[in-house]
């Protein structure tokens, strides 16, 4: 576990309660209490969005803020829409280390990478509305780990 460094972890779909401004107070919070790394799954819906959210918070306040991407394998975007494509390159470009877990999809490289998010941080954000699945997983193992959950 590393002090400092923040997971994400959120459904793809987000529902009509995601509050986008809440999760924008919340790593400037982090920030501001030296969080410094953040870590980011890069998968529709949160993913995107918390890392879209740090980029704009590094650039409007100068912090020296690491944001890493945690790919599990290189295909990730095949599937995505064409606006959230576009959103992928472009947030991958901000980032600062590209993590890739697999040359391919195979079973367990989601999980594989959601594991060492969280063996890497001291906390993890997440967008958790569902009691099943790869956010569910995460935020559970988050828990079993010790970290701080902050739930949106």
């Amino acid at each position: 576990m590393r002090e400092n460094s923040c997971a994400f972890s959120g459904h793809r779909l987000l529902g009509s309660d995601f509050d986008g401004e809440l999760l924008e107070r919340i790593i400037f919070r982090l920030i501001k209490r030296g969080f410094n790394t953040f870590y980011c799954g890069m998968a529709m819906g949160f993913d995107l969005f918390a890392g879209e959210t740090v980029v704009k918070l590094r650039e409007q306040y100068g912090a020296e803020v690491r944001l890493i991407a945690c790919i599990p394998h290189p295909c990730q975007s095949e599937k995505f829409s064409y606006r959230d494509k576009v959103r992928y390159a472009a947030l991958l470009s901000q980032c600062d280390e590209k993590i890739i877990f697999s040359d391919r999809y195979v079973p367990g490289c989601m999980h594989a990478r959601d594991r060492y998010m969280v063996d890497n941080s001291s906390a993890i954000v997440c967008y958790l509305r569902k009691t099943r699945g790869g956010t569910y997983y995460t935020v559970n193992y988050a828990r079993m780990s010790g970290l701080n959950v902050i739930e949106i």
